[in-house]
């Protein structure tokens, strides 16, 4: 039987203000909106930038991040990215706010951490050996 590829994963997060959600990843991280609504009273929205999509929606319950139930498992989404040096300076020319700086950690990623505006912990990163392959090439 021959496989169907999957291409994406899109997490899906619920937030306080869809209009506040969208901008934050619009204006301070690059997204594109490619959805939001419906029109009369939006309450759903869709952001992507590259091949990563995030879902919000808002639900009447606060955000719950991943950090608030359980400290050892920080992230939300992890979103893997060709190059997370520049990814950083790009977010810092922004002047986006850092939860954990541009780093090389403990389980063999570089990159760093955000938090949205609902608090949920974006990891922007990729497995150190492949920053090392990529410059070892380029």
């Amino acid at each position: 039987m021959t496989q169907s590829q999957v291409f994406n994963v899109a997490p899906f997060f619920i937030v306080r203000d869809l209009a506040v959600a969208l901008m934050f990843y619009r204006d301070r991280l690059g997204f594109e909106i490619m959805f939001e609504g419906p029109p009369e009273d939006p309450f759903f929205g869709i952001v992507r930038r590259g091949g990563a999509m995030i879902m919000l929606k808002v639900v009447g319950v606060d955000p719950l991040p991943n950090y608030k139930r359980q400290s050892a498992a920080r992230w939300d989404a992890y979103i893997d990215v060709s190059d997370p040096d520049a990814l950083a300076a790009e977010f810092s020319a922004r002047h986006v706010e850092f939860s954990q700086l541009l780093k090389n950690d403990d389980d063999g990623l570089r990159g760093f951490e955000i938090k949205d505006a609902d608090g949920y912990v974006l990891f922007f990163g990729r497995p150190v050996e492949s920053v090392a392959d990529e410059r070892a090439r380029g």
